[in-house]
């Protein structure tokens, strides 16, 4: 058996700690299960990443756990090595070795010499970014650029569709990311440019919180939103919200729902004035694809929306209460958003032209949704990609 983690905890519970998080168990609910504080939990799954490895198949001949507790059972009883080997009806020299290769600092037990075996047997394979120094320069550089392994994985083969050298699967990107203190062949703390900031691999979590909201008069709804708006279709259809930072600093973030460009747009506050007075400077100021609706939560920053209307020509549509999944593309992209503006973050002290280059940023990274084709290849051609 693979050792599974750090010295501390024994053998079996370190087992346990790996089972109970591949069902996805918290850090708490595995430390309460096995009895050992969350940071012991963390020690254990840390050094892999998080990332379970099936256990090496033994050869064919190779000695059973259930030989090895026979054999332990006979060395207590002081029965000989033949003897041994005539009740498991091996070799004696099969025996021999079993106990002088895998014998412990005292005595022989079965349970660390099955462990100790299977470390011996296990050799993996070089992972495909230690063989390549090219595409692993390509993969660093674009994760530093906050590129996705699933952005990344797909732009390489439209970049080198022929070249299987030059391919990469993303789930091998994340294995290596996070297998980089045991195999270092990317840059230190390279997890930190993913979209989850964490030093190890979690399972996938779905949450949704629910937000306040009051009565908007005139409000039209989301169901009254032309339908080349809902299929993606038609460039010019946008979802919107704001990103709230430190110090009660706020910035509203625009996406294109068909071609997934960004905009960013600097605000001193949340007010409905201000907020619709820069929105509509906004417009004026970058007309590339001529806006046709703007969809956004019932958040009352967006009260005016009538105002916005009347000076952009812009409809503007508001999603039901709580129901965040309506702007699922906004959602979407606050995450991404949120590798350059971490939660907390004081967005007053970025400026517009800052924010221009954050969203430039992100207009040039591929996307799944698109092809892996970035969202200004979409804009630039007029060709609405359906997702």
């Amino acid at each position: 058996m693979v050792k599974l983690g750090r010295p501390g905890l024994p053998e079996t519970e370190r087992r346990r700690v790996w089972e109970l998080w591949k069902q996805g168990h918290s850090f708490t609910e595995i430390s309460e299960t096995v009895g050992a504080p969350p940071g012991s939990v963390f020690s254990i799954l840390r050094p892999r990443g998080g990332i379970w490895f099936p256990e090496p198949t033994p050869p064919p001949g190779a000695l059973s756990l259930a030989e090895r507790e026979e054999i332990s059972r006979g060395l207590a009883a002081d029965k000989s090595l033949r003897t041994i080997a005539a009740e498991l009806g091996r070799a004696p020299s099969t025996i021999s070795r079993e106990i002088t290769k895998n014998k412990g600092p005292t005595k022989y037990r079965a349970i660390d010499a099955n462990d100790r075996a299977t470390r011996n047997r296990a050799r993996p394979q070089r992972l495909k970014l230690q063989k390549n120094p090219v595409l692993t320069n390509y993969v660093s550089a674009r994760l530093q650029r906050y590129w996705s392994p699933e952005q990344i994985a797909g732009r390489l083969r439209l970049d080198y569709p022929t070249n299987s050298r030059m391919q990469i699967s993303h789930e091998a990107i994340y294995r290596t990311v996070y297998l980089h203190k045991v195999r270092k062949i990317l840059p230190h703390n390279i997890h930190r440019c993913l979209r989850r900031n964490r030093p190890i691999r979690h399972g996938k979590h779905y949450s949704t919180r629910g937000q306040w909201r009051s009565q908007i008069k005139n409000a039209r709804s989301i169901h009254d939103r032309p339908a080349e708006a809902e299929d993606r279709t038609v460039l010019g259809h946008w979802e919107g919200d704001l990103i709230i930072g430190g110090t009660s600093s706020q910035i509203a973030t625009l996406v294109d729902r068909s071609s997934r460009k960004v905009a960013l747009v600097q605000l001193a506050d949340r007010s409905a004035q201000h907020l619709t007075t820069a929105l509509s400077q906004r417009r004026t100021q970058q007309p590339t694809v001529e806006a046709k609706t703007l969809t956004w939560d019932r958040g009352m920053e967006l009260a005016d929306h009538q105002t916005i209307t009347q000076a952009t020509g812009v409809e503007v549509f508001f999603a039901d209460p709580l129901s965040p999944w309506q702007r699922g593309t906004n959602e979407n992209t606050n995450g991404l958003i949120r590798q350059y503006l971490p939660k907390k973050t004081n967005l007053s002290r970025y400026s517009q032209n800052e924010l221009d280059q954050i969203a430039h940023d992100l207009n040039t990274r591929p996307r799944k949704c698109l092809g892996y084709r970035t969202p200004i290849e979409v804009e630039q051609h007029g060709v609405a990609l359906t997702a």
